[in-house]
Formats: structure tokens, C-alpha cells, sequence
């Protein structure tokens, strides 16, 4: 269950939040013995950024207080839910760095104990079928200042229940033709106590742990609390939506004979500026084609920001970061960016990539001349050693690096200017040459041979520079991923959050140019591309075909923008 540790990263200072101080106040009066918590997806969708909080915080107090985490599937709505989405859960738990023992649990494991339970629950008389449709039953529920009304099938006796509720699980009825509700209170001010539905009939579908056993599904506030009874689950953590169902959460448990009294604690949800966190916002970012699917690494789903170049240690100090608390909020982006930079600053190697290649030929360096240049893999650990270039006559640098009309302050070659080639030789613009359109095509330069890895005394050059060898350098596609959404709160004020995508969230560059050490890169691997940001390579890249995802950039470029 552990989670590696990383070196790179620190947390905020100590990891006391009101949760723990509950967890630590029931082991000292021993009311518990080991702490027990879980994680229980909906297995309808791929998990986000917002699940990775609540997978950090139950595996992680398990993990300091040597206890154990289940991880648990709600899967008690087939028509949304299959197979594909549970092993996407698992993979990206154990992503994370987190392990669960083998205890891998279904809420469908329990459907015969909770079918069971429902008779006892008719058996005691807090249970009735109710014939009223889904818009009557919404009709008599009433509303946050009007009590409900009782249905009209309320007070049917244990026998009619009984009997009504083993043919609904034989199948006799058709959907929406019933339910089993509880018979609680339709006066109650919380709307989830006015009777509740329990089950309702779903015919039709398979099933992708039942199959087609089952055609009577239960409800998730009364699966929910069962199953982590059943499991013998002692803090029962969940965000704070579900704060005003946990009068129905303790409803269940106090009613039935459970092994265990579970006890549900509710905490803030993750909300992130520049983008939805709602899984069926996401669905319908996938499946109406706006992203290129769950894995796209613009949406924030752990299985696109691990396809982006996030790590599992990034996201699991972020988590820590941003800490666990009653308070709604909504945390800015860059602090996500900002750890992650953080992150793979201290863990990736350099290398050097030029994304719109402008070509220079040094006319005074020989043309059949070749030599080694030496560059850092990193410059902040010598362990790494240390990679070659093979420098001659041509090479390639970025045409951002060029100006023939510089702006004031401007730092980088001109002509009759001077800049530093990263860890060769100081060269000088002697001439710019243009298409018949007056576009620059290619600078001929000079160099001084004795500025090779070092600064001559005298010598000033404001610039230093990246470049690649034209001798052997590659071609990459490099993709830039940015922010999907172009405001910090889409759709905000009711707005359609479709209108504020951000239309330059993938820009994609080909014919792009990386040193010759980046050949045998493989997908996954993470480097920093010198003065440009960090960079993966993703899993469609090819050793004939390499494509590199921007991960970051260097700094936060949306800083001067945000309002």
C-alpha cells in the first residue's frame, strides 16, 4: 500500500487536518483498534485530479496510522458503468503508488445481502413499494420550504411489501413500474429523509460483474453505507455533497444488524480553475469529440496527465498542499503547475530541442571540421554525468532567437550581434539571408574559436542560446498542451462551458529538431527541453516518428493574464 517517496518534493508542513484529529481521538480511547477507510468509485468514467485527493487521503491514513484501505466499486447503475473503466480505476491507483492487499471489492459482491437487508428493513415496517412514478414521487417529495405528502402506497401492511418486492426481483414489473422506498419521514426538512427510494427496476442490461441476474438495482445512499459496514470500514470519507445525506447514511446503519457502526466524515471537494471536474462534463468532453479521449492530456484525468508527463509524486505533494478542510474553495492552477515544476526541475535531464528551426552556417569554421561538445545532463547533479554533440559548420537554432529589427531588450542575436551557442563557441550574425517573400531563411555567422566552453576576459555576450546539430539532428513532432479552458471558471454564471474552451489548448509543431540523444527516448520519458520547458514522450511516438507532449512550461505564462 505504500507509496514511494520522493526527495524532490516536500509537503506542507505536517498533515493535521480534522479528520485526523478525529482518526487519532478514537484510537487513543480505543474505540477503534485500526482504522479502516476505502476508496469506492463509480466505475462510469476515468478518475481526475479531484479522486487522486480522496485516493491520498484514504490510502495515505491508512498507510500513517497502520490501518488498511479497500478499494471499492459503486457499481449499482450498469447502464453507465463496465469493465473498462474498472481496470482504468486500478491502473491509475496503482499509478499513484498506492496497493490494496487484494482487497478489491464490488458493491455488487453484496446485492443478495442487500436484498436481504431490504426485506428485513419491509419486515420491521420502514420499507414500502410505491407504485408513483418517478415525476409523481418528485411531486409528492416537496421542497426545501413545503413538507412532502405521503404516497398513497404508503401504508400498504408487511405482507402486500413483501410480496410486491419478490416479484419486482422476479421481474414481473416492468421499469419505473415500482420501487421500494423507506418509510422515514416526508415532513423531515432534509429532503433526503422523505422516504427514499431503496431499489428500482432496471430490465435489459448486462451487468458486468451479474451479468443478468439482477433486473432490481439498489440505490447508492443505501448500498453506500452496507457495504462499508459489511467491510468493516471505521472512518467513511466522502466531500462534503454528500454532507446532507449522512441522516440517511446513519439512518440505514442504526436500523439493520450490522457487523459494524461505520462513521462518514465529510471534506471539501477539489475544485481547479481552468477546468470541470464533473464526470459528466467530461464524458461529454469525450464523447462529443472536443478532446481526442479520456486520455487526452488536456483534460485533467490521471490517465491524461500521466500521458501529459505529470508524476505520481507531483500530484501526491499537491494533494498534501492544498490540505483537507470543511471549506469550499477553489485552487488555482498554478499550483498544480508549480509543484509539478517543482518536481521535474530536481528529477529530469536537459536536452536541447529547437521548435521552429532557423538554420546558421558558420562560414569561418571548416566545413569537413567535426568536434565533441560536452553538455550537463543536469546541471544541479554531477552523478548525472554528461551527453555529446557533435558540432560542425551547421547547426539549427530556434527563430524566436533571432531578431532583424529587435525590440528594447532584447537579448538574443542580431545583426552584427553577438550570443553564446549553449556550451560551444560565442558567434557573431554577419549576414541574413532572405526568400524572394523577404523572410529570413538563413544567418551566416562568424565565430571565435576561443570562447569554446569558456568567456574570454573582455568578452560580453548578454545571450546565451540553444541549438541543435544540422548534422544529426532529428525530427520530432512536439505537441504544446495548455489550459483546455481559456477563463478560470467555465461556464460560469450559467453560461454553456463549451464556450469557453480555450481554441489554442494543442498547438501541434512538426518538423521540429532534437539533439541525437533523444532517438532512443521511449514513451514515457520525461526530459527538459533547455529555455523551452518540460516535455514526454507520448505513447503513439515511434523511434522513426518521435512526439513529444509539452508536460509544462518553464513558468507560468498565465500569471499576467489571469483577471
Amino acid at each position: 500500500m505504500s507509496a514511494p517517496q520522493t526527495a524532490a518534493l516536500s509537503p506542507a508542513p505536517g498533515k493535521t487536518n480534522f479528520i485526523r484529529l478525529i482518526i487519532e481521538q478514537d484510537l487513543a480511547s480505543g474505540k477503534h483498534g485500526r482504522i479502516h477507510t476505502r476508496f469506492p468509485p463509480e466505475p462510469n468514467g476515468y478518475l481526475h485530479i479531484g479522486h487522486a485527493k480522496s485516493i491520498v487521503l484514504n490510502f495515505g491514513l491508512a498507510e500513517d496510522y497502520q490501518g488498511q484501505c479497500n478499494l471499492r466499486f459503486d457499481d449499482t447503475n450498469p447502464h453507465k458503468e463496465n469493465i473498462e473503466f474498472v481496470q482504468a480505476i486500478e491502473a491509475d491507483v496503482r499509478w499513484l503508488g498506492y496497493r490494496w492487499g487484494g482487497r478489491t471489492y464490488f458493491a455488487s459482491d453484496y446485492f443478495q445481502q442487500l436484498h436481504d437487508y431490504a426485506v428485513d428493513l419491509i419486515r420491521q415496517g420502514l420499507a414500502y413499494v410505491c407504485d408513483l412514478s418517478a415525476e409523481e414521487t418528485r411531486a409528492y417529495r416537496g421542497t426545501l420550504t413545503e413538507p412532502g405528502r405521503d404516497s398513497p402506497y404508503r401504508n400498504r401492511t408487511v405482507e402486500e411489501n413483501l410480496d410486491l418486492f419478490a416479484r419486482m426481483r422476479a421481474g414481473e414489473f416492468p421499469d419505473g413500474a415500482r420501487t421500494l422506498r423507506a418509510r422515514i419521514d416526508m415532513a423531515s426538512p432534509n429532503i433526503n429523509l422523505r422516504d427514499p427510494v431503496l431499489y428500482r427496476i432496471k430490465h435489459g442490461v448486462t451487468h458486468h460483474q451479474t451479468g443478468s441476474e439482477w433486473c432490481l438495482y439498489p440505490m447508492y445512499d443505501y448500498t453506500h453505507p452496507i457495504s462499508d459496514a459489511l467491510e468493516g470500514i471505521t472512518h467513511s470519507l466522502c466531500t462534503l455533497e454528500f454532507e446532507d445525506h449522512r441522516p440517511l447514511y446513519d439512518w440505514v446503519i442504526d436500523h439493520l444488524d450490522l457487523p459494524c457502526k461505520p462513521r462518514q466524515i465529510e471534506f471539501s471537494r477539489l475544485n481547479l480553475e481552468y477546468t470541470v471536474m464533473s464526470k459528466r462534463l467530461l464524458t461529454q468532453l469525450v464523447s462529443e469529440g472536443h478532446v481526442e479521449g479520456w486520455d487526452d492530456p488536456r483534460l485533467p484525468t490521471l490517465a491524461g496527465l500521466r500521458r501529459r508527463g505529470y508524476t505520481p509524486a507531483a500530484i501526491r505533494v499537491f494533494c498534501d498542499r492544498i490540505g483537507i478542510t470543511k471549506a469550499e474553495n477553489r485552487v488555482e492552477m498554478s499550483l498544480l503547475e508549480n509543484t509539478v515544476r517543482e518536481d521535474l526541475d530536481a528529477s529530469q535531464e536537459r536536452r536541447l530541442a529547437v521548435l521552429h528551426p532557423l538554420k546558421v552556417v558558420i562560414e569561418d569554421y571548416p566545413a569537413d571540421q567535426r568536434e565533441t561538445i560536452e553538455l550537463a545532463n543536469h546541471p544541479k547533479d554531477e552523478d548525472r554525468g554528461a551527453r555529446a554533440l557533435d558540432f560542425g559548420r551547421e547547426v539549427w537554432i530556434d527563430r524566436a532567437d533571432f531578431a532583424a529589427d529587435p525590440p528594447k531588450g532584447y537579448k538574443r542575436l542580431v545583426p552584427g550581434g553577438e550570443v553564446r551557442l549553449r556550451g560551444a563557441y560565442v558567434i557573431r550574425c554577419e549576414r541574413v539571408i532572405k526568400d524572394a517573400e523577404g523572410d529570413v531563411i538563413e544567418l551566416r555567422c562568424s565565430h571565435d574559436p576561443a570562447t569554446l566552453g569558456r568567456n574570454p576576459e573582455g568578452r560580453k555576450v548578454k545571450g546565451v542560446i540553444h541549438w541543435v546539430p544540422a548534422a544529426s539532428a532529428v525530427r520530432a513532432e512536439v505537441r504544446l498542451y495548455d489550459r483546455l479552458f481559456a477563463v478560470p471558471t467555465p461556464g460560469a454564471g450559467g453560461g454553456n462551458f463549451l464556450d469557453d474552451l480555450n481554441p489554442d489548448s494543442l498547438r501541434t509543431l512538426t518538423g521540429c529538431l532534437v539533439e541525437l540523444a533523444l532517438r532512443g527516448a521511449r514513451p514515457g520519458d520525461g526530459f527538459q527541453f533547455e529555455r523551452e520547458g518540460y516535455f514526454v514522450v507520448d505513447p503513439e511516438s515511434r523511434p522513426e516518428h518521435l512526439i513529444f507532449n509539452r508536460t509544462v512550461g518553464l513558468r507560468d505564462t498565465w500569471a499576467s493574464q489571469s483577471p
